[in-house]
């Protein structure tokens, strides 16, 4: 049985404002429709809009190497270069 609370589909139609505002400030829901449980309301993860810097430079120090001249075999695997194009060797 589910943790987070029950809304009926009435409940979800008639409060709806209220019941997306409590989602929206991370509360979950489950609906119901003739006691029987069609879906859950949850709220989306949010991304974070930027990395801190002391986070972004820890991480910065465990990346591994970049080697050019694989970096730049690896593109030229996949990209579709056609002769005469103005960026093709």
């Amino acid at each position: 049985m589910s943790s987070q609370p029950e809304i009926t589909q009435r409940d979800l139609r008639t409060g709806s404002r209220e019941i997306m505002d409590a989602v929206q400030s991370g509360r979950s829901f489950t609906v119901t429709r003739d006691g029987h449980r069609i879906g859950e309301l949850i709220p989306l993860r949010r991304r974070r809009r930027f990395v801190p810097r002391e986070e972004f430079a820890a991480m910065s120090r465990t990346a591994p190497g970049l080697c050019p001249d694989a970096f730049r075999a690896d593109q030229d695997a996949v990209a579709e270069q056609e002769p005469g194009a103005p960026c093709a060797r």
